[in-house]
């Protein structure tokens, strides 16, 4: 009843929605970088939309199941292969005993999320199955995944039967997310305490200049190349919370954006604050991607948030009576 790391990736972990509730305390949320990603992978597998899934990266990890699965990929397509047989994203797929799943080549996206039915058998940390790297706590043994890493599923059903010879099923339907990333690399934002700080010219070029994600991006923040914005007084900055998805100005004039493993306080300004729902497609940009800033009102995102939450709830409910019709058909559970 597990799932075996035969070959490490860049950077797999398990993370969950985050761990909420103790940033006074120095501990961040930490969770996954790509909140849709995760509420399909599970929706399609049927488990709560927040069940701790696995975060991978391309180079990712090759997976030996040691038992019968059904899992389900949501993301980045980071072409996923079974033997010589693609595995699908946004579509639930059986395993058989001793398939490895392995992933060949970047596609699309950056985070690839697993979803395991009936979730994973770990212990929370807080509250949360979400990975800390820095307090070595939660997730699989605090850490990054590992060779010889041995993650125990919870429950397992016997899909021997459907899958006969095959060593992957894919099950009839599938979730379709165009509709919940934005279009391209537009990012919409609001605007934060420090954005009055900048110069005239800074705050046209903030949203009408073309930034680019750097290689010193990783799940603390990603660090942006473009025009060094400049303010229009000197003034000190007192160190105050943050929170995934704000804009700090640094020293330099460039930019970072916090993301997942985010500090719990900053002291550089924070000049806006990258909506809710578009954070899942701030985290499947990658390294060298451009974006470009476009300015929203607080009721606008507010409702853009409401929108896609109403979008994954109706998914959720699809993807439960299709599962449900399925499994009862061939008397399984």
């Amino acid at each position: 009843m597990s799932i075996r790391v035969l070959q490490p990736g860049l950077l797999d972990t398990v993370q969950d929605a985050g761990r909420t509730g103790y940033q006074h305390l120095g501990i961040n949320p930490t969770g996954v970088m790509d909140r849709v990603a995760m509420y399909v992978a599970n929706s399609l597998v049927g488990n709560a939309p927040d069940e701790a899934v696995i975060e991978m990266h391309f180079p990712a990890a090759a997976l030996l199941f040691e038992d019968f699965a059904m899992i389900a990929l949501s993301g980045a397509d980071l072409g996923a292969m079974v033997n010589e047989q693609p595995v699908p994203i946004n579509k639930p797929v059986l395993m058989t005993r001793q398939a490895v799943l392995h992933f060949t080549k970047p596609v699309s996206g950056a985070s690839t999320y697993m979803a395991v039915r009936h979730g994973l058998d770990l212990t929370p940390w807080l509250g949360s199955y979400s990975t800390h790297l820095k307090a070595g706590a939660g997730g699989f043994q605090g850490r990054c995944l590992q060779k010889n890493d041995v993650l125990p599923m919870r429950q397992v059903t016997p899909y021997n039967k459907l899958l006969q010879q095959h060593l992957a099923r894919e099950l009839p339907w599938m979730i379709g997310v165009r509709d919940l990333y934005t279009n391209g690399d537009h990012i919409r934002i609001t605007n934060g305490s420090g954005f009055t700080l900048l110069d005239a010219h800074a705050k046209e070029q903030f949203t009408t200049t073309a930034f680019s994600i750097t290689a010193q991006s990783d799940r603390m923040g990603f660090r942006l190349q473009g025009p060094s914005l400049k303010t229009a007084v000197k003034t000190e900055q007192l160190s105050a919370g943050v929170t995934r998805g704000t804009v700090q100005l640094l020293p330099n004039g460039q930019l970072i954006i916090l993301m997942a493993d985010h500090q719990t306080t900053g002291g550089y300004p924070r000049l806006a604050h990258v909506i809710t729902a578009d954070q899942p497609s701030l985290a499947q940009l990658k390294p060298h991607q451009h974006l470009h800033f476009s300015l929203v009102t607080q009721q606008e995102a507010e409702d853009l948030l409401v929108q896609q939450d109403q979008r994954l709830q109706l998914l959720q409910n699809a993807c439960k009576l299709r599962l449900e019709e399925w499994l009862s058909l061939y008397g399984l559970h």
